[in-house]
């Protein structure tokens, strides 16, 4: 699903480092129980061992933005490369040797006229493959709610201002598609190397909530 905006102010203010939105700090929503209880039930079943769950909870959380910093920089500097993301991400991203297992992944382009913002209406569906755990704010009710009625208002409180005449396209996440904003490529960085560039690409940059860095 997605919802098309379009209007607001010109700039470039510098993203809020932890997100303006207070995270939610509710009971475990019915699709967490439910995974929990499977767990538990496949543990106790034999299915699979609890040192086995461990491990990979552990490879979760050591996965970063860094992966995906990698893939914006890859496409800032090479337009087929690019051109094949935006057509197939998730089988793109493997020339890396990266890999995004389970939903679909979609890239979708920052330019000139438009600009992408991502939100998970139901709950905090994310690209963490390549993105690691979402931000708090991310998962919040307000974010949420906010990101679908006032795109650009949330956008403001992230520092990031758009001139009125680009079109702000906020994209739903959801349980079967997950996806990477590859944001404008800052002026001034046409003789960067990619490992420079990736240094410029944040996460708050790939969900769509702020601009990459500006070089210096």
């Amino acid at each position: 699903m997605s919802q098309e905006h379009g209007h607001g102010d010109h700039g470039h203010g510098h993203p809020h480092p932890h997100g303006p939105f207070q995270p939610d700090d509710p009971a475990p929503a019915d699709h967490e129980l439910l995974e929990m209880a499977v767990r538990e039930l496949l543990v106790e079943k034999g299915v699979i061992a609890a040192d086995e769950v461990s491990r990979t909870i552990e490879e979760w959380e050591q996965k970063t933005p860094v992966d995906g910093a990698r893939i914006v920089a890859r496409a800032w500097t090479d337009p087929a490369f690019k051109a094949r993301l935006l057509a197939d991400a998730a089988k793109t991203v493997e020339e890396l040797g990266l890999s995004h297992p389970g939903p679909r992944l979609v890239a979708l382009e920052n330019t000139e006229t438009v600009h992408h913002l991502v939100v998970c209406t139901l709950c905090s569906c994310y690209p963490r493959p390549i993105l690691g755990f979402p931000p708090a704010w991310y998962k919040s009710r307000e974010y949420r709610s906010r990101t679908v009625r006032e795109p650009r208002a949330v956008l403001r409180e992230f520092g990031t201002e758009l001139d009125p005449r680009v079109e702000v396209r906020v994209v739903d996440s959801t349980a079967d598609c997950r996806y990477l904003v590859i944001p404008r490529r800052p002026e001034g960085t046409e003789k960067m190397s990619e490992a420079e560039l990736a240094a410029l690409v944040t996460r708050d940059s790939m969900i769509g909530v702020a601009e990459a860095r500006r070089p210096g």
